[in-house]
């Protein structure tokens, strides 16, 4: 194949991403002309509504897909959080890149980390997952819808709108923005949404040609721990509507899950972990669901306003 195309959102991240993968895949086959499709989806258009309102993140991905079916473009680049966890028909995700820094950033311009910040101090964030983790640990901290890219985010913050904002710290380090961060919140701390830090490539089903151009692109260790995670989050009904993270690491050749469900004020927060075999992701994200389900987690997610 003498040329590729990326179909990509037009936001500063959704292009860095684009152009990632642009360039690992012109190193990797010289002879072919890789471009990028810019386009805005849904999800970049309507910005004065928190994500979990307006159907949650897969707005930023139906329009790529489209494109994608229609032929005018070969492969999509999301961040994996963005990815709903069962994709349509006709639609393969062929990669799972390394992941980048999974934690969520403490970002402010007057305090330094998140125990700093006083009692009704204001913070931002466009993510339930984050907002409910802050109110368990913060009760005493006032939390507010921030939508928008990066930018935008940034700049309400400078506009003093907000005394702290929390957002990926991926995100910030991919954008040349890591001296924006004050502190990181451990995984411990704020465990990160499914996928959170790691690119996924998506193709039309049955293109043989485009997915092995890509294998090499694929990053085994960073695809089982995001397949465990995206396993909790399947089977939990995971979507901005819930508030629920899931992270895996690797340790000593064993996969280490762990995950929380919480209604959005922190009330009721449940959190567990679950260990298996690598080789088996998606048993080690059932037996972490089926963990919190036991402890109640079906009675959080029913009491949920309907998606």
């Amino acid at each position: 194949m003498l040329t590729l195309t990326i179909a990509s959102r037009e936001s500063a991240l959704a292009m860095w991403q684009a152009e990632h993968i642009r360039d690992r895949l012109s190193v990797l086959h010289p002879g072919c002309t890789v471009n990028i499709l810019g386009m805005t989806t849904r999800g970049d258009q309507i910005l004065d509504v928190t994500l979990s309102k307006i159907g949650g993140k897969g707005l930023f991905v139906k329009e790529l897909e489209v494109a994608l079916e229609a032929g005018q473009a070969d492969l999509a680049v999301h961040s994996m959080k963005d990815v709903p966890m069962e994709l349509p028909p006709g639609f393969d995700l062929a990669v799972i890149g390394e992941r980048e820094d999974p934690r969520d950033a403490f970002v402010s311009n007057q305090y330094a980390r998140l125990s700093d910040l006083p009692p009704g101090g204001v913070v931002g964030t466009s993510s339930l997952r984050r907002e409910a983790q802050l109110r368990a640990r913060y009760p005493h901290l006032t939390v507010k819808p921030l939508r928008g890219n990066v930018g935008t985010r940034l700049k309400k913050l400078d506009e003093g709108q907000f005394d702290a904002i929390l957002l990926a710290a991926a995100g910030l380090k991919r954008l040349g923005l890591g001296d924006r961060i004050k502190s990181l919140l451990s995984v411990e701390d704020s465990i990160p949404a499914a996928g959170q830090g790691a690119l996924g490539i998506e193709i039309r089903s049955g293109n043989f040609e485009v997915a092995a151009m890509l294998a090499a692109l694929n990053h085994p260790e960073t695809a089982a721990c995001v397949r465990a995670e995206r396993q909790v989050s399947r089977v939990l009904g995971g979507s901005c509507q819930v508030p629920l993270g899931a992270h895996a690491v690797l340790q000593d050749g064993r996969l280490v899950l762990n995950g929380f469900v919480a209604n959005p004020d922190g009330s009721s927060f449940i959190h567990d972990a679950a260990t298996g075999d690598v080789a088996d992701p998606e048993a080690v994200g059932q037996q972490l669901a089926d963990k919190l389900l036991a402890q109640g987690a079906r009675a959080i997610l029913d009491a949920l306003p309907p998606a």
